[in-house]
């Protein structure tokens, strides 16, 4: 196993040729421990953010990706995204991500995900692991048998189970929150809401929103699930993704792979809010969240909005809470009044939203590290 210490990462210069897995910009990484085992084809990093608050916890996700730098540049921003997540929702938990590069034609075996398992046990539980795209619960189970630092496992077994559903939950609130604000009501009930990606969190919206009489159009690059979901739910099909952004949306919700909010698709929007699961869904954190502010769009960031799944998860190593779904709830219900806090603030400062919520996240971390100094 290779660590390497991060003291200082600079952000890249940010235009339209760097977007997606070709941009980045962090701040200072604790750890990035890179991870391979010839026998079994494992080939992994792991990046810790920052665990002032507590251990790093974080999904893993197995992915093809371009090349190692595209993996790494992921990892490390997903990884800040933890951290700000894990704060702003009261946590006591730093933040934490780690890719599994996935060859052409590969699977997740068993073999691969138990010495996943144990390199992770290796950190000693600086690290704790969890599903993300790709993987699921009966993953987590595989990787357990190597290393106690692991949640999301089969209730069965004594875990939470899939976080996909609390997750979904959560964007559901901040939608009712962003609504509040910006109209005075929080029904969702006749509105127009557009959902990218109808995979394990997007198909969990799409049956609240239903159940709340939204008129819901979906979109997703997978057939198979826009399937599965127009045979479950009375949605209509926007079967070109790119077609969604120009619609005439109350929310856009993107729920599929992130750096969808760049200068070309903001251009074409049509929509009041955004709120979806995603994960870093500005493709230029600085530019589009101003972009969006400037076109009077309200845009509750990733982290804030998809929090529940980490709630979820968190519930699992507090014993005390020990399969009490009505708790998990609870805490999840809480991201709205957080929400409302959020949007207040950024409009008495007319600042971009996601500025703020990221100052809130970052407070709370700098009031316990000035605690420890004195």
């Amino acid at each position: 196993m290779h660590v390497k210490i991060v003291e200082k990462l600079v952000s890249e210069h940010c235009d339209e040729s760097a977007i997606g897995s070709q941009h980045f910009s962090f701040q200072e990484h604790e750890q990035i421990i890179y991870l391979q085992h010839q026998a079994t084809g494992l080939q992994a990093i792991i990046a810790l953010h920052d665990t002032t608050l507590g251990p790093a916890l974080g999904g893993v996700r197995f992915l093809e990706y371009e090349n190692e730098q595209a993996a790494l540049k992921d990892v490390l921003r997903l990884s800040r995204g933890m951290t700000y997540k894990s704060s702003i929702a009261g946590l006591d938990l730093g933040g934490g991500k780690a890719v599994i590069l996935k060859k052409k034609g590969a699977v997740l075996t068993e073999a691969l995900l138990r010495k996943y398992g144990d390199f992770v046990d290796k950190l000693g539980g600086q690290y704790i692991t969890a599903p993300d795209m790709n993987t699921n619960m009966h993953h987590m189970v595989q990787i357990a048998k190597s290393t106690r630092h692991v949640v999301s496992l089969p209730p069965a077994l004594g875990g939470s189970g899939d976080p996909s559903e609390n997750t979904a939950y959560g964007v559901y609130i901040c939608m009712k929150a962003a609504l509040q604000k910006k109209i005075g009501t929080d029904s969702l009930e006749g509105k127009k809401i557009g959902v990218e990606g109808v995979g394990k969190v997007g198909s969990w919206l799409v049956k609240l929103l239903c159940q709340e009489n939204a008129i819901v159009y979906v979109t997703d690059i997978c057939p198979k699930q826009l399937e599965t979901i127009t045979a479950s739910y009375k949605v209509e099909v926007v079967h070109i993704p790119e077609h969604l952004y120009s619609m005439p949306l109350d929310i856009y919700a993107p729920c599929a792979l992130g750096a969808t909010l760049n200068g070309q698709n903001i251009a074409k929007m049509d929509c009041s809010i955004i709120v979806g699961a995603a994960n870093n869904q500005l493709a230029c954190e600085e530019r589009d969240g101003r972009l969006l502010l400037e076109k009077g769009i309200l845009y509750l960031p990733d982290f804030l909005v998809n929090a529940g799944g980490i709630i979820n998860a968190a519930t699992e190593l507090d014993k005390g809470f020990f399969n009490k779904k009505n708790l998990v709830k609870e805490r999840t219900e809480q991201l709205y009044y957080i929400c409302l806090d959020v949007l207040d603030r950024a409009e008495q400062q007319k600042l971009p939203i996601q500025n703020i919520a990221k100052e809130i996240a970052l407070e709370r971390i700098q009031s316990v590290r000035t605690t420890w100094c004195h």
